[in-house]
């Protein structure tokens, strides 16, 4: 008789959206909230989780910031929950460089364009 058990990392989108406005890239976009974890399983089931953390993630630049252990939990909880600048510590910000700002209008653009496609101006 043998059991398969085994330690291993998993990660969880919780039900949670919140539009905002980016603090890094000025555009419009929402908050999504994701639980990392340790767990162990035997058998290929889940038994239980440890070392919970949890992270918002913008859809606009994908920026990521760490938001407390309380909060974390109230939202998976299912509590209705609004997330503040002060609730946000940054984790990783990427400047993607494949992006650029129309100098008119203000909007991002790959850079791959020559022309802006919301307002016409060249680039």
């Amino acid at each position: 008789m043998f059991f398969i058990m085994g330690i291993s990392s998993g990660q969880k989108k919780l039900n949670f959206l919140q539009t905002m406005i980016c603090l890094k890239c000025q555009q419009f976009g929402r908050y999504e909230v994701f639980m990392t974890y340790t767990y162990f399983s035997l058998f290929f089931i889940p038994i239980f989780r440890w070392n919970r953390e949890f992270f918002v993630k913008t859809s606009c630049c994908n920026t990521t910031y760490s938001i407390d252990k309380d909060l974390g939990k109230r939202i998976l909880k299912g509590e209705e929950v609004t997330i503040n600048e002060a609730d946000l510590q940054l984790y990783n910000y990427s400047n993607d460089s494949a992006q650029q700002v129309c100098p008119a209008c203000g909007s991002y653009v790959t850079s791959d364009f020559l022309y802006c496609p919301k307002c016409g101006t060249r680039l």
